[in-house]
């Protein structure tokens, strides 16, 4: 057995480095750490990157995903596709426009949903679906548009932005996949609209915040819609602090009830100082999820989770093995077993009709077989770009010994 690393392995520590903590510094230094300059920077920064004309930072993820909902007028009686598979955030933000997230259950395959779900579940009462890219590999794009766009024959609109689309929204919960790839361009635009979370354990990160891409088809105004967001995503107040401060002019309007959802230049500055790194970043998690593969790819009854094919490209968000015959238990086990070694995991995720708030509107976790073979084998490995490899090698080592035990 190898000796165990000397410094402790982390799971998903925030790739912070001395420009990220001077960029910081000099906000603060600034007099101006609220919304500001740093913000439309990063804005301006993410539409370079991502290939994307009408980008929009806010507080989270969940955030933006709401105001894009909101945007499009979902209400009572309106249903949203959302996979059995994911965090609460997807269903909550649907849930909390009063309609219905309807689950359905995921592709043993990939563990993503599938095309083909997603049309079995449509009613005339779909508004919209909204995949997953989870750990950070794409869904099926391509199969998915040609789902929502035959869906317009039964698409019953409720408001003028509803009539001009004729169809559902094709809203991609890409939380897990910035930077991925799809038929060789970004992941950003292959969908009307896209959500990435910047959460403190995501790849890139602004400690808190999110960015959604509006890719609407040409008819729609996308910079209005973008800027109907900020408005709405400040309390509805048509100017903001720094328009106020530069123009010398107090006055505002509040056009309606709206909500907090802004990004700070705080936030931003740690988006900004990490973007011209994020390239490399993603190369070296992809040679970590390799090195993973390469041990692990003999273990009996394991699956590996995808990492590239002739469409796709992860983001390498996780690494998540799954242990297809295994009972929660087992899996358990495993994960005490390996904290006791030093190394922390996690498992992605939950599966919504295990969830309180699920099972109290009647979901049932047996009427979703897959993503309950998936919980109960599923664990997600330390990958990030401070893993070192005598670190990953422990880590795989351990993994090894402890799941052919166990599995034994």
């Amino acid at each position: 057995m190898s000796p165990r690393p000397a410094d402790p392995i982390g799971f998903a520590p925030p790739p912070i480095d001395e420009d990220t903590v001077a960029a910081v510094a000099a906000v603060l230094r600034s007099g101006w750490i609220t919304t500001g300059p740093e913000v439309a920077g990063l804005e301006a920064d993410l539409r370079m990157y991502l290939g994307a004309d009408s980008v929009g930072c806010f507080g989270s993820w969940t955030e933006a995903a709401e105001l894009v909902w909101r945007w499009w007028g979902l209400g009572p009686g309106d249903e949203v596709i959302v996979p059995a598979v994911t965090f609460a955030a997807t269903a909550n933000v649907v849930l909390h426009c009063g309609a219905v997230p309807v689950v359905v259950d995921v592709d043993p395959s990939d563990w993503n949903v599938s095309a083909a779900a997603i049309a079995a579940a449509m009613t005339p009462r779909t508004k919209g679906v909204m995949p997953v890219d989870l750990g950070g590999w794409p869904v099926d794009y391509a199969a998915i548009r040609a789902v929502v766009e035959a869906a317009g024959a039964d698409f019953h609109p409720s408001n003028p932005v509803q009539e001009q689309l004729g169809r559902p929204l094709f809203f991609a919960d890409a939380a897990h996949s910035f930077g991925a790839v799809y038929a060789g361009r970004p992941v950003a635009e292959q969908a009307d609209f896209t959500a990435f979370s910047f959460h403190a354990v995501k790849n890139f990160t602004t400690a808190e915040g999110g960015a959604v891409v509006c890719a609407l088809p040409d008819g729609f105004d996308r910079a209005e819609i973008l800027r109907w967001m900020k408005v709405w995503g400040l309390h509805g107040a048509t100017r903001d602090a720094l328009a106020k401060a530069r123009g010398g002019q107090w006055e505002y309007d509040v056009v309606g009830a709206g909500y907090k959802c802004n990004m700070t230049d705080l936030q931003a500055a740690i988006g900004r100082a990490q973007l011209p790194k994020y390239a490399a970043q993603l190369e070296e998690r992809a040679e970590l999820a390799r090195r993973y593969d390469q041990a692990f790819q003999g273990l009996e009854g394991v699956q590996l989770p995808p990492r590239e094919d002739a469409t796709r490209r992860s983001a390498f968000h996780l690494y998540a093995l799954h242990f297809l015959d295994w009972r929660e238990d087992q899996r358990n086990a495993l994960i005490e077993r390996l904290k006791a070694d030093g190394i922390p995991t996690n498992v992605h995720f939950i599966p919504l009709a295990r969830l309180t708030v699920h099972r109290d509107r009647g979901l049932r976790p047996e009427d979703f077989p897959v993503a309950e073979r998936h919980f109960r084998g599923a664990l997600s490995l330390p990958l990030h770009t401070s893993l070192k490899r005598d670190q990953q090698d422990w880590i795989i080592e351990r993994v090894v010994h402890h799941a052919t035990s166990l599995g034994g």
